[in-house]
């Protein structure tokens, strides 16, 4: 099981560092604050809207859990009921989080018409959907792709400098930190719906494409710092053998 587990996030490796790459180009570029609004927008609507089949988006996850909360201790452990609930108060802070930045570059209260879904999210967005409705063994591989192995957050953290810089940096080091070992979870349920060989051939090639695809929907959002070429060879460079 271990090594499937490694295997699975050795394929995605190389997308996850790309990911990064991209924030740290647009981010040593110095943005301006208009660029700095277009990107926040962007990920707002991701963090309020991540409906794939797996995720239903901050409003349905909190209805389902209310919707649990009679059947705790019957047919719902009270543990697993409470880790939902974690996470769920996890993931809105970290909305309010990059909401508190966008209001302080715009000088004025947001409302739901400042998110945007770009076309690259959209295109994710459709196709996971199209995986979660597949076999279990491609509905498993989507879980080893969300979040991009919290590359952004990682690059962001770092950040230094101007006050915004600073605002950027103390919010996405709370966001890695609860996010930085998603990924080995996620690696370890996908890894229990592969059987054979062949349902590992078919989880590595939904994770490569549904990744190329958080790839190209990153690159939109941060306004295209790499070329097509430069994607190629970044991936490239981080490449591992599976």
């Amino acid at each position: 099981m271990r090594q499937t587990e490694q295997y699975l996030i050795d394929v995605a490796y190389p997308y996850w560092e790309t990911e990064a790459a991209i924030a740290r180009r647009f981010f040593r570029r110095k943005p301006t604050r208009e660029q700095h609004v277009y990107w926040l927008k962007a990920q707002l609507w991701k963090e309020l809207h991540p409906v794939d089949g797996y995720f239903s988006g901050l409003h349905r996850e909190l209805a389902n859990l209310v919707e649990m909360f009679p059947e705790v201790d019957r047919t719902v452990d009270r543990h697993h009921y409470h880790g939902l609930m974690e996470q769920m108060v996890q993931e809105f802070n970290h909305y309010v989080l990059q909401a508190d930045i966008l209001e302080y570059l715009l000088g004025r209260k947001i409302g739901a018409e400042d998110t945007n879904q770009l076309p690259e999210e959209k295109a994710l967005g459709d196709l996971r959907r199209s995986y979660v409705a597949g076999s279990p063994v491609e509905k498993a591989a989507v879980l080893v792709t969300e979040g991009g192995g919290a590359r952004l957050f990682r690059e962001g953290r770092r950040l230094k400098g101007s006050p915004l810089e600073r605002k950027v940096a103390a919010a996405m080091e709370v966001i890695y930190q609860d996010e930085k070992n998603h990924y080995r979870e996620a690696a370890r349920e996908a890894a229990a719906a592969v059987r054979n060989k062949r349902d590992l051939m078919t989880m590595k090639r939904a994770i490569q494409r549904v990744s190329l695809q958080r790839v190209r929907m990153r690159n939109e959002m941060f306004l295209f710092p790499l070329s097509d070429d430069d994607i190629k060879r970044c991936l490239g460079r981080f490449l591992r053998p599976v």
